[in-house]
């Protein structure tokens, strides 16, 4: 018999509000042990898998791509035009959102984490094949939108279904848990580039080298389905199905009654996933194009300080953002989520100047100071509280539509916006500097617009704030 981790009993009825609480504690369903330890591989495969993807892509698009598809345009104009087909992933993310976070909300969450996975995975393998020159730009474009599509309910779906499986008051710690994966695909992605930077001269690199990384995915494509093939179906959904209060147009009722929670989520997205972006990529791109300009020091040498500062936050952010998920049971969503956002505006000038020097150890604090304790103090608390911000109906749909927006609004422009106004300011570091902390002032913002949901029933149908929102 598999233990059961989770001893708050359910409390679904067959009104239009489920019991809220019993002993001022949110009803959540009991899953076993097994559950719970199979919801959080899946998740953080993955997340793995997902972050490894567009981290390879990222760093290929700072390091390769602009040479390799669009050598005519020169340096910056090359790496902007890299960059944009990055950001070409990002537009197609919230399209992805809306289709897949819809099914979700309709169909259950393992049927499109399984379809999502297998989007992703084939688009990267795909990627490692393509041909140099214009031909390979376009299916670069094509290949890179279905990425993204599969991505846009990749992460909603990890973060709902382990949310709802979690033990009540474990959930911040627990929702965060799979994204731990996101470090261990990004420390992956930059561990590779790093070592074979070292192991290849640099036109075997844009010859040939770029490509192992992208044609490697697969393995970890067999993993992820295989995983969630053994996955069970979340109870939270389980129960709304045997109530019958599953709806057949859950965006729709996300954009006529949930529109205050979007907007708060979307902006709450600004400074972690800008951020996340802005500490990885545009750090890369900087120092291999404006740093190296200025001192001299060889492109790929610069290069190679950025990928290793990058692999340095990747994993220690494999245990900070559990760690401020776990403080979030502790002392809230919303004062973990604003601290977070306060600490990164208050670092964003002193660690774009650290960034600047190109020393090695400056590097690596700015970009560890910037990923694994500013935006992933935010992410760790981002995980339930997102979840915890919509009602049950349409809680998938309500998250990947917020993920997907503020991915788009943040990480999709930072790096092509970010190497656009450094080339305008003549390579000046703070205009990074105050592009991020506008990021963490709109962020700000936007934990205003929401309230606090720790220990929130997720069996409601109602959401947490606006039109919507339950008054039980």
């Amino acid at each position: 018999m598999e233990t059961q981790v989770n001893a708050e009993p359910s409390a679904l009825s067959t009104g239009s509000e489920p019991a809220a609480q019993e002993n001022g504690v949110a009803a959540s369903p009991p899953v076993s042990a097994r559950q719970l330890q199979r919801a959080t591989l899946t998740g953080a495969v993955g997340s793995a898998l997902e972050y490894y993807d567009f981290a390879i892509y990222g760093l290929a698009s700072a390091l390769v791509f602009g040479h390799l598809f669009f050598p005519s345009l020169g340096t910056t104009a090359g790496l902007m035009a890299s960059f944009a087909t990055y950001g070409a992933g990002f537009l197609a993310r919230p399209f992805g959102g809306l289709f897949f976070g819809s099914i979700g909300d309709r169909k259950g969450r393992k049927f499109v984490l399984l379809v999502t996975i297998a989007l992703m995975g084939a688009s990267t393998t795909l990627i490692g094949c393509l041909p140099a020159g214009s031909l390979g730009a376009v299916l670069l474009v094509l290949l890179r939108l279905v990425q993204g599509f599969g991505a846009g309910a990749e992460q909603a779906g990890a973060s709902t279904l382990m949310a709802e499986v979690a033990p009540v008051r474990h959930r911040g710690f627990f929702a965060a848990l799979p994204f731990v994966g996101i470090f261990a695909g990004l420390g992956l992605a930059t561990f590779t580039f790093s070592v074979m930077q070292r192991l290849l001269s640099e036109p075997a690199m844009q010859s040939w080298g770029w490509r192992i990384p992208f044609l490697a995915s697969v393995v970890l494509i067999g993993v992820a389905i295989w995983i969630r093939l053994r996955l069970r179906e979340s109870p939270v959904f389980a129960q709304l199905e045997a109530s019958r209060e599953v709806i057949h147009a859950p965006m729709k009722a996300v954009l006529a009654t949930a529109r205050r929670p979007v907007l708060a989520a979307t902006l709450m997205r600004f400074a972690e996933q800008g951020g996340s972006t802005i500490y990885t990529t545009v750090v890369i791109a900087f120092l291999g194009s404006f740093v190296a300009a200025r001192t001299g020091v060889p492109h790929a040498q610069l290069a190679a300080v950025g990928t290793t500062g990058a692999l340095a936050a990747s994993l220690l952010s494999i245990i900070t953002t559990p760690l401020f998920g776990a403080l979030s049971d502790r002392v809230g969503r919303l004062t973990v989520y604003r601290g977070g956002a306060i600490f990164l505006l208050l670092w964003s000038l002193p660690s774009w100047w650290m960034i600047s020097t190109g020393d090695p150890i400056w590097v690596s604090v700015a970009m560890i100071g910037g990923l694994a304790f500013g935006a992933n103090s935010m992410l760790g608390a981002q995980c339930a509280h997102f979840t915890e911000l919509f009602g049950n109906r349409y809680r998938y749909s309500g998250v990947a539509l917020s993920r997907e927006l503020g991915a788009v609004l943040s990480g999709g422009i930072a790096p092509l916006l970010g190497v656009y106004l450094i080339g305008l300011a003549g390579g000046a570091f703070w205009v990074m500097g105050l592009y991020m902390a506008v990021l963490c002032a709109l962020t700000l913002a936007g934990t205003f617009l929401s309230t606090e949901t720790r220990e929130r029933d997720l069996t409601l149908l109602g959401d947490a704030v606006g039109k919507g929102a339950s008054t039980t």
